[in-house]
């Protein structure tokens, strides 16, 4: 038979194992090596396509930023009711973000730059497309350039996140809407007949329809406010009307608001708005 000593002995042994136990488990998730999870993909990245027709989209990670929106012409005086109108929106609505933006006056054939908070970068003339028109004709930029019409050849209006990229002859350009292969791009002046460098030179917008529906930028505009605004982000590109109004293609610029600042803290962009005045 087995003792009682030996009994008790048994029974605290057992009961000192579950006091031991009862420590130690809880504590493995301490004790253990831990494991980081796996990194997640950043959905920011962009791969580029072929570079012979596609926008390249940066992969863009600011530092958090904060930007006090205040419209400064920059003592310009020349531009017309509407671009001022518009431009005055884009500030107060904060509708370009923390990017920059662009506004195209297409009835007078001329572009303005602004930096995100409003002050205006850069103006210059540009060349447009043949025809009079707010609107794109469907599958136009599938079309080669021999089968578009004269008809055809509008500069469509609107608001375009706009981003660098290449042509199909490998040219730089500024994509503004990629589906109708409209972009701004240096003025191409391969054919004499057509006289486009002589078109932006002279001071009125009535010779300055002549392309396919491209705006063509003088080549020193273009490397040194174009080009340069678009490397390291996309921006918007704002083309105003010409046959439409301007409320039909941009229905907020009657909204009554202000947005003071604008704040980047990554991809997340938030205004502080104040009453509009």
């Amino acid at each position: 038979m087995i003792s009682r000593d030996v009994t008790e002995g048994l029974k605290q042994g057992v009961l000192a194992g579950a006091v031991i136990l009862a420590v130690l488990v809880p504590m493995r998730h301490y004790l253990l090596p831990r494991h980081s999870p796996a990194p997640m993909v950043d959905p920011s990245v962009v791969t580029a396509l072929p570079p012979v027709v596609a926008p390249v989209l940066p992969k863009v990670v600011p530092d958090p930023v904060i930007i006090h929106r205040r419209l400064d012409w920059n003592g310009q005086t020349a531009a017309g009711k509407d671009v001022r109108q518009l431009a005055q929106w884009v500030v107060d609505s904060a509708d370009n973000g923390v990017q920059h933006f662009v506004i195209l006056d297409k009835r007078n054939a001329r572009v303005y730059v602004f930096d995100p908070s409003g002050k205006l970068t850069g103006a210059s003339p540009v060349l447009l497309g043949y025809a009079a028109g707010d609107d794109t004709v469907p599958g136009i930029g599938q079309k080669a350039i021999s089968d578009v019409k004269p008809q055809e050849r509008t500069t469509p209006a609107g608001r375009f996140l706009a981003a660098r990229g290449r042509n199909a002859l490998q040219e730089d350009v500024v994509w503004v809407d990629y589906d109708a292969a409209v972009s701004m791009h240096r003025v191409r002046a391969t054919n004499p007949k057509e006289r486009r460098l002589e078109r932006l030179a002279t001071p009125t917008a009535s010779d300055n329809r002549i392309s396919y529906g491209c705006i063509n930028v003088p080549v020193s505009f273009f490397d040194s406010v174009l080009w340069p605004m678009f490397q390291a982000e996309a921006g918007v590109v704002y083309v105003l009307p010409e046959v439409k109004t301007l409320t039909q293609v941009f229905p907020g610029v009657e909204t009554p608001y202000r947005v003071v600042s604008t704040r980047s803290l990554g991809d997340f962009v938030s205004g502080d708005a104040m009453p509009a005045v």
